[in-house]
This record gives C-alpha cells, sequence and structure tokens, in this order.
C-alpha cells in the first residue's frame, strides 16, 4: 500500500471525511471553507471529524491535539472570553498546522472554531503523517 502524501489526495480524503461527518456537499468542502462558519460543524461533529481521518490516513489523533479545548477553558490562558498571549503563544505551539492571525485579530474562545478552516485540516494531517 503506497503511503499517501501528495497534498491533493491528503485534501481529497479530508473532503471525503467531512462530507460525511457534516453532510455537506463536496463542492462546499474547499480549502479556504471554516469548519463552523462554512460548513456548520457543531463541537459534537469534531469526534466523529477526528475518528474519520484517523481511519482514513491511519493516524492516530490525541484528544484536543486537533481541537485544543483544553486551552479554551483554562483561566490561565483565557480572560473574560479571550484568549490572553500566554494562550496564544500555547495554540501556536499546539497547532503549528492552523493559520492563527485571524484569530489573534480577536481571539474571543468562541472564534476559534470558526477560523478553523478546510485547509488547516490538511495541514494538520500532513504535520501529522511527517511526524
Amino acid at each position: 500500500m503506497s503511503s499517501v502524501t501528495s497534498k491533493s489526495e491528503i485534501f481529497a480524503k479530508v473532503q471525503e471525511a467531512l462530507v460525511d461527518a457534516l453532510g455537506v456537499d463536496e463542492d462546499e468542502v474547499t480549502p479556504q471553507a471554516t469548519l463552523q462558519g462554512d460548513l456548520g460543524a457543531e463541537s459534537i461533529d469534531f469526534l466523529d471529524i477526528v475518528f474519520r481521518l484517523e481511519k482514513a490516513f491511519g493516524i492516530k489523533i490525541e484528544r484536543g491535539e486537533l481541537f485544543p479545548e483544553d486551552i479554551l477553558t483554562n483561566t490561565e490562558y483565557v480572560e473574560a472570553g479571550k484568549v490572553n498571549a500566554a494562550g496564544m503563544a500555547k495554540l501556536k505551539e499546539r497547532m503549528p498546522f492552523a493559520d492563527l492571525s485571524r484569530f489573534a485579530a480577536d481571539p474571543s474562545v468562541q472564534n476559534l472554531g470558526k477560523q478553523l478552516t478546510v485547509q488547516d485540516m490538511c495541514n494538520f494531517v500532513e504535520h501529522k503523517l511527517a511526524a
């Protein structure tokens, strides 16, 4: 069995996982689409997405690895509903695959999921496969 490495193969499998998990149309799952904003993912869907990605790529995704909710619920990193500087540093360290620049502009806790894109998911898988 050949290892899945090309970006287009990764995208195709991530797209398929999201179509199956979220019941959206394939053409809605573009690299720029946000999981919660554009595709309507709820937090419960993330478990399903993680499971499908693990199966599709033969990887193990630890809880909080793709979506670090433990940081978002930690009072050390969150003040008045916003992620503080220490929290941002932690998120960047934990999510090297995600472009957090838009989130940094308005780091309200509920914004993080709205900003995770399909491309971020692809980057995450690539990051995992390379590890």
